[in-house]
């Protein structure tokens, strides 16, 4: 073999190699047009639709920062003991906490289909450890991570809402004031599992009927129904632009007692809005075992009232107030300034004061377990909304 055959061959093994390469090779697909998150305003501000779906997400929340102390009873503050001569004492309450938010909306031919749900978790003091022990001293009040808390996670089609909220007794009337501690005197029974159906006539005509489960203890009495009855709740309002006139009723089934709450808010000025709020309720068969307060009637003796508002000096800056009291003669006092140093960024430092018309009974003191007859403690709040 010469010289010039020997390159041909080599050139030709070349070639066919070189072919049989190209043969195999993979042929990349052209990549698809990214899908981009779209925004949704049909529902408000922050809504986006969730990709290759008609469903539209909000997702928010916020980071809160509470530090208070002053006296156990209006729940500002703690009570421990001195880690070497064990000596009782006061110490600071604080407490860490995330929430996270997520909203759902979508259009259907029954109406619009929505969900809410809201997840609380928790790091600071708990205070179920600074009880009164054999030995007649506090416990250590240690910080620590608390539980987790599914607080809402509720469906609603159209009117029709089912799941976890807080009661209609509470939501559908509204809450006490824009006061941190707004339950020195409570005003309702919250958590439930529950089958609602909220109702809109038009001219500011609502309302809603509920029926729960409910949820606790209160100074003794179960607030979880304990048969196939439920309790029901029902309420009506009227909105307008000077404000509003509401009232809800609901029947407590284990105890077959009744309670109920009216409320007025009224809008005297752009700055200035004022809320006055009633309760009323039967013992039914609570006597019967003993025990005051309820699920709906948590409250010292028959009746109790709730009163307050807000001024705002700026867009920045407001003041809340809150008074309370009820039959047992328990009397509570609220007031903080809200700033918002910047956007989604608050501070709240507020007072609070509690009186105990039954210090000392056992049976049918504050629900606050509060250690003396006049209690005052202030708070601090950081909170980041997003």
């Amino acid at each position: 073999m010469n010289i010039k055959s020997l390159l041909l061959g080599s050139a030709a093994a070349l070639v066919a190699v070189s072919g049989a390469r190209a043969a195999d090779a993979v042929t990349v697909a052209e990549p698809e047009p990214a899908e981009y998150v779209k925004i949704c305003d049909v529902y408000g501000a922050g809504y986006f639709y969730i990709p290759g779906t008609e469903t539209c997400l909000r997702i928010g929340g916020y980071i809160r920062y509470d530090a208070s102390g002053g006296d156990i009873g209006s729940f500002d503050g703690a009570r421990t003991s001195d880690v070497v001569s064990g000596k009782d004492q006061g110490t600071w309450l604080k407490n860490t906490r995330f929430t996270l938010k997520t909203w759902t909306g979508q259009e259907t031919e029954l109406g619009t289909l929505k969900t809410y749900t809201e997840m609380r978790m928790n790091f600071g003091n708990h205070n179920t450890d600074s009880g009164i022990d054999g030995t007649g001293t506090y416990g250590v009040n240690a910080a620590g991570n608390k539980a987790f808390d599914i607080h809402f996670a509720w469906i609603q089609l159209g009117g029709l809402r089912v799941g976890l909220d807080e009661s209609a007794f509470d939501t559908f009337v509204g809450y006490a004031g824009n006061v941190i501690q707004d339950t020195l005197v409570p005003y309702g029974g919250f958590q439930t599992n529950e089958i609602q159906y909220n109702f809109d006539a038009g001219n500011g005509i609502s309302a809603v009927v509920s029926l729960e489960q409910g949820s606790g203890t209160y100074a003794g009495a179960i607030g979880t129904i304990d048969s196939y009855v439920p309790h029901v709740v029902g309420g009506l309002k009227w909105t307008q632009g000077w404000g509003s006139i509401s009232g809800v009723v609901a029947y407590d089934s284990n105890y077959e007692n009744v309670a109920g709450k009216v409320r007025l808010d009224v809008n005297v000025t752009n700055e200035l809005s004022l809320f006055g709020m009633f309760g009323y309720g039967s013992n039914g068969k609570l006597h019967d075992v003993g025990l005051e307060r309820s699920f709906y009637k948590p409250w010292g003796g028959h009746w109790a009232f709730w009163a307050g508002g807000t001024y705002k000096f700026s867009d920045k800056a407001s003041f809340n107030l809150q008074v309370s009291g009820d039959q047992f003669k328990n009397y509570g006092l609220a007031a903080n300034v809200a700033y918002t140093v910047v956007p989604g960024l608050t501070i709240t430092p507020e007072v609070d004061f509690l009186h105990d018309g039954r210090f000392g009974d056992l049976d049918n003191s504050n629900w606050t377990g509060a250690n003396k007859k006049n209690s005052w403690g202030g708070i601090i709040r950081f909170q980041r909304d997003f």
